[in-house]
């Protein structure tokens, strides 16, 4: 577990950007529940997180008018129950920090693997998730 007053602002630059904090298996099935798309950004303390993802996904939105209705995030070594939740629906995906994820109608339909983040540019991640947008959105 990570020491709250490290992780709060890391949060809170998606949660400040309209991102809705999960912090229990509830509130994650709850949310990937629902009808229409949601994103949902698996948030971590490391440098491509903080370099490439979140900026990234906070680009994405800025660049275009379809986008998720919601917006969701759990940070993984801090929310370990919504973080295995949303693991566990992320199947057949293995758990990967950070991670973005696309879900329409309570079905994963896009994933993005730590592995397509790290050494990728914010810009080309806000890229990438602009065209799942215009895809599912």
């Amino acid at each position: 577990m990570y020491p709250e007053h490290l992780t709060a602002p890391m949060k809170m630059e998606l949660t400040d950007n309209g991102f809705t904090d999960l912090t229990s298996a509830a509130q994650v099935e709850e949310t990937l529940a629902k009808e229409g798309t949601t994103l949902l950004v698996i948030n971590s303390v490391c440098g491509c997180a903080a370099g490439t993802c979140r900026p990234g996904v906070l680009g994405s939105l800025a660049k275009t008018e379809k986008k998720p209705a919601q917006l969701a995030t759990v940070f993984a070594g801090v929310d370990q129950e919504a973080t295995a939740k949303a693991r566990e629906l992320m199947l057949p995906y293995p758990p990967s920090s950070p991670s973005i994820a696309m879900f329409k109608d309570g079905e994963l339909v896009h994933f993005i693997e730590r592995h397509h983040i790290e050494g990728r540019s914010a810009d080309m991640i806000a890229e990438h998730l602009v065209a799942v947008y215009n895809e599912f959105c």
